[in-house]
């Protein structure tokens, strides 16, 4: 009888598997195979650039593309300080043994002269940015550093994890527009509480072995009630959004589209099933669409203002 196979979201195969075999482990350590994450990154920081008035479309156009290079740069530097991290938890979870650090195939010296060439890049393309955006930028790097240990001291990490990746909305807007203002919190709000919520759609495929070994998270604190944690965190996504719009001076068009954004993420809350990883997983990825409708609506508010 055939053996079923572990859940892992871990992709060898594809073009990481054409890859010289010395470099498929450091394209994995930075989550090459899977670019969700990256996508993750990168929009609410579009949401951030495209939000602000008087911003020069070429300006808007040359931070979308450098906030394209540095989310992949940035991604990967915090994926390398989480599995540094976490290397002896990864080994007991079934979705993470095979990482490069738990699994062995890179050493941590390894890990940390690749995670000082990231970082080398990442600091070259924080200096293209204005003095307040390098402030900003330099200062997410405590979050960066702090989230692999949420989960030993809080049933919040998700949340930590929402500061964390949500940091480019604001970084995003300082960058456009050279200033902080209560449109950009209410932008940072929104982000925060919508990666809470998709990622304690995620966090759903490992409650049993974290259970297991101790691991505390969000995701295990809200079983049994998923639905209505995960809704709570969209509405106030939406909430969030709607005030930043309001605050930024945002044009009909994007309360006209605000609906599009609205039904994507009322329909997460309606398919997720928390006991199967693989809907979570499905539904995890589902929010690059999902982030892709925010930012056109933003974008739709920006050219009717």
């Amino acid at each position: 009888m055939d053996q079923p196979v572990p859940h892992t979201d871990i992709r060898a195969d594809g073009w990481i598997g054409r890859l010289p075999v010395r470099l498929r482990p450091y394209a994995l350590l930075a989550r090459l195979d899977r670019p969700i994450g990256t996508w993750l990154l990168f929009l609410p920081g579009v949401w951030g650039i495209l939000l602000p008035d008087h911003v020069l479309v070429r300006q808007r156009i040359f931070l979308v593309v450098l906030f394209g290079i540095g989310s992949v740069v940035m991604r990967a530097a915090g994926c390398v300080v989480n599995d540094m991290w976490d290397r002896d938890i990864d080994r007991q979870v079934t979705r993470t043994a095979g990482r490069p650090l738990a699994s062995g195939a890179l050493s941590m010296r390894e890990a940390a002269l690749f995670l000082a060439a990231l970082l080398l890049i990442g600091f070259n393309i924080l200096m293209s940015l204005n003095s307040l955006s390098q402030i900003l930028g330099a200062s997410s790097l405590i979050l960066v550093g702090l989230y692999p240990l949420a989960k030993r001291v809080t049933w919040w990490p998700q949340l930590v994890m929402g500061f964390t990746f949500g940091f480019g909305a604001p970084l995003g807007y300082a960058a456009a527009a050279d200033r902080v203002d209560a449109a950009l919190c209410a932008l940072y709000g929104a982000t925060i509480v919508w990666q809470l919520g998709f990622d304690t759609i995620y966090g759903f495929q490992d409650m049993e072995d974290d259970a297991r070994i101790g691991v505390r998270s969000t995701s295990r604190l809200m079983s049994g009630h998923a639905r209505l944690f995960v809704g709570t965190c969209y509405i106030l996504t939406l909430t969030g959004l709607g005030f930043a719009a309001y605050l930024a001076h945002a044009g009909a068009g994007f309360w006209y589209l605000l609906p599009l954004p609205a039904a994507l993420l009322g329909l997460q809350v309606r398919q997720l099933d928390e006991h199967d990883p693989a809907t979570c997983l499905r539904l995890f990825r589902f929010n690059r669409e999902t982030g892709l409708a925010i930012a056109l609506t933003v974008l739709a508010g920006t050219l009717t203002r």
